[in-house]
C-alpha cells in the first residue's frame, strides 16, 4: 500500500500546484477532476499501441529513437491530446489562455498517475518509485504544460488554431521523446558500457530542465495575461472564436 501511496502523491501535489499557479479565475473543481480521470483513461489507448509496436525497441540506437519518439512519445501525448481537445477546451469555463495549462496539466497527471502506480506494482522497489517521483512525474507535467500552452493560444486564435494545436501536440511528443530516447540508450549494453549510465540519465535531466525552463516563462507569460483580463481589466475578455 506504501508504494501505491508514494506512486500517487506526485501527481496529485502537482495538480495541486498547477491549480494554485491559477491566481484569477479558477477552473470548477468538477471540470478538473472530470480531466484528471480522462487522464487516466487515456493510458488504455497508449498502452494498447506501445504493446502492439514494442518489437520496435530492437536494441539498436535507431530503434530505441523511433520507440522513444514514433511509439512512447506519439501514443502517450496523443492520448493525452484527445482528452484535453475533446473535453476540456470545449469547457465554457476555458475563457483564457492559462486555462490550457491549468487542463492539460490535470489530464497529464491522471495519466502519469495511474501509470505510476501500475510501475509500483510491478517492481514493488523504492528506488523505481522515488525516481518516477522526483523526476518522470514532474517531466510529464513539463510536457503537458508545453501542450497546454499553445492548446490555450489555439483557443482564442481561429485563424491559427490548426497549427498551435499541431504545434503544442508536436512539442509535447519531442520533449517527451528526447527524455525517454536517454533512459532508452540506457538499456542497450553495448550503449551504456560505452558512455556510462551516467550520461545518459544526465541526457533525460538536461532535457528535462529545458522544459522545464520552458514551462516557468510559459505560466508566468499567461499569468500576467490572466492578471490583466481579471484583476487589472486593461484587456478585455477574450471571446472564444473555436469551438
Amino acid at each position: 500500500m506504501e508504494y501505491i501511496l508514494l506512486a500517487a502523491a506526485p501527481g496529485l501535489a502537482i495538480c495541486l500546484f498547477i491549480f494554485y499557479r491559477d491566481l484569477y479565475n479558477k477552473e470548477p473543481i468538477l471540470n478538473l477532476i472530470i480531466s484528471f480521470i480522462l487522464g487516466c483513461l487515456a493510458i488504455l489507448p497508449a498502452m494498447g499501441f506501445e504493446t502492439s509496436f514494442h518489437k520496435v525497441s530492437d536494441g539498436t540506437i535507431t530503434g530505441a529513437a523511433i520507440f522513444a519518439y514514433a511509439i512512447v512519445g506519439f501514443s502517450e501525448e496523443l492520448s493525452k491530446f484527445l482528452g484535453l481537445r475533446l473535453y476540456s477546451y470545449n469547457q465554457k469555463e476555458f475563457n483564457e489562455p492559462l486555462d490550457g495549462i491549468i487542463y492539460s496539466v490535470m489530464v497529464s497527471m491522471g495519466f502519469a498517475t495511474v501509470e505510476n502506480i501500475m510501475y509500483a506494482i510491478k517492481f514493488q522497489d523504492m528506488n523505481v518509485v522515488l525516481i518516477r517521483m522526483v523526476l518522470t512525474v514532474p517531466a510529464h507535467a513539463t510536457f503537458a504544460i508545453i501542450m497546454g500552452y499553445f492548446v490555450g493560444k489555439a483557443k482564442f486564435n481561429s485563424k491559427a488554431s490548426l497549427g498551435l494545436l499541431l504545434t503544442g501536440l508536436l512539442g509535447a511528443i519531442f520533449f517527451h521523446g528526447t527524455f525517454d530516447f536517454f533512459l532508452f540508450l540506457n538499456e542497450i549494453p553495448t550503449v551504456s558500457a560505452q558512455t556510462g549510465n551516467g550520461l545518459l540519465a544526465l541526457g533525460a535531466i538536461a532535457s528535462f530542465i529545458i522544459s522545464l525552463v520552458l514551462c516557468r516563462k510559459m505560466i508566468l507569460s499567461n499569468q500576467r495575461i490572466s492578471k490583466q483580463i481579471f484583476k487589472d481589466r486593461t484587456l478585455p475578455p477574450l471571446p472564444p472564436d473555436n469551438v
